[in-house]
This record gives structure tokens, C-alpha cells and sequence, in this order.
């Protein structure tokens, strides 16, 4: 499973003209599964997120959590960044996760982030939707839970 980690001052998904999801300063991120992922690499992946350190301390490192800073976290799904890219001029989408698998997976993650967090918001799965953001930093990371790796 794949996240990317934006650190925003501000973010906000919308579908036709309205707008289903926005947060303050916080993390955007956009979500995908891959084939074999299952909610356990989903589960992994959250933690991960939701404890990563992207924000400032009072020394301006980053050591405080979406959790410390009581953040908004905006989940979008985005199959595009399962990606293959290797060859030709034509990204290939076979790594990613079947549809209904990746509807499953990503519900399943913003259940599990309404129950460990305060301010979640999401955009749409399967939706033609228009992210806004302020990537603050800027500062943007790409996280992934592989698999194997999860089963050991």
C-alpha cells in the first residue's frame, strides 16, 4: 500500500463543482493499494502516517506527528501512483490493486482514521476530483507497505 504525505497549510478535494473533503494545516494524502495488499498493510500504513514526523518543533526539526500537532488529514485514493513507469511513454496500471479491492482497502483506512484521530476528510473513490493544495515547505513524502515485507 502507497501513501504520499504532503505537509498543507490548507487542502481540499472537489467533485462537480462541490467540495467533499478540506482541512487546515495538516496532511494530504493520497492513497493507494496495490495488488496483495490487504487491511494489514492498510493498518501498517496508518500507523505509519499518522505517527510520521513532518512537523516543526520549537527548535524547527521535524519531530511532532499529525498526531502532536492535532492536524487535519485529508485521505484522497489515487490508483496512479501503482504506476509502472519503466518503459515506453505509457504508464502501465497493473500493479495497482483491482477496483473493488482498492474501494475496500481505502474505506477501510479512513474507517480506521476516524477511530485514531479527530479531523479526517476524504475526497471521492472513483471520482473525477479536483485536488487543491498549499504544500507547506514544501514538504512531500512517499511511504509504502509492501506486501511481504508486512508478513514477516
Amino acid at each position: 500500500m502507497i501513501g504520499l504525505l504532503q505537509r498543507v497549510s490548507e487542502a481540499a478535494v472537489r467533485v462537480d463543482g462541490a467540495t467533499v473533503g478540506a482541512i487546515g494545516p495538516g496532511l494530504l494524502v493520497l492513497l493507494c493499494a496495490e495488488k496483495g495488499d490487504t487491511e494489514r498493510e492498510a493498518d501498517l500504513l496508518l500507523t505509519k502516517m499518522l505517527g510520521y514526523r513532518v512537523f516543526s518543533d520549537e527548535a524547527g526539526k521535524m519531530n511532532r506527528s499529525l498526531a502532536d500537532v492535532n492536524g487535519g488529514l485529508l485521505l484522497v485514493p489515487q490508483f496512479t501512483l501503482a504506476a509502472d513507469t519503466k518503459s515506453g511513454t505509457r504508464p502501465s496500471f497493473t500493479p495497482a490493486a483491482a477496483p473493488e479491492d482498492g474501494r475496500r482497502l481505502f474505506d477501510h483506512v479512513v474507517r480506521q482514521a476516524r477511530t485514531r484521530h479527530a479531523q479526517v476528510e476524504t475526497g471521492v473513490f472513483g471520482a473525477d476530483m479536483k485536488v487543491s493544495l498549499i504544500n507547506d515547505g514544501p514538504v512531500t513524502f512517499w511511504l509504502r507497505v509492501d506486501p511481504v515485507v508486512a508478513t514477516r
